[in-house]
């Protein structure tokens, strides 16, 4: 019998592969940070809704010293937050367009189950 600890402070070496991010999302980044004063877009969670988490993505000025950094294609950054590693291991983050509207999709493999309104999600 083995037996798996979590250290959130601990730096895994295959954290840069924690996320990816599509082109398009990319791209939609790139105009939000252009046009606020912010730096970095972090990934978060929170608990919330029905399933149990919800993703927080939102431009901020600086990174959180326990952030896990990525870095991105055209001198773009991601800060994952430490407490969601486990969350979001193996995302994809991409932006859809449909007609005129935009919307953040999350491609999460690690998803059991999601709240019908697709607020909030909760990992096996």
């Amino acid at each position: 019998m083995t037996v798996a600890t979590f250290d959130p402070n601990h730096k895994e070496a295959n954290d840069k592969h924690l996320v990816s991010v599509s082109n398009s999302a990319l791209a939609h980044f790139k105009r939000v940070l252009q046009s606020s004063d912010q730096k970095v877009i972090r990934l978060s969670t929170k608990v919330s809704g029905c399933s149990g988490y919800a993703y927080i993505l939102e431009p901020v000025a600086a990174i959180d010293t326990t952030d896990i950094v990525i870095e991105l294609p055209d001198n773009m950054t991601l800060a994952v937050a430490v407490h969601a590693r486990e969350l979001v291991k193996d995302t994809e983050i991409d932006y859809v367009t449909q007609g005129i509207n935009g919307e953040i999709r999350f491609n999460n493999p690690n998803v059991v189950n999601e709240c019908g309104c697709g607020e909030s999600f909760n990992v096996g």
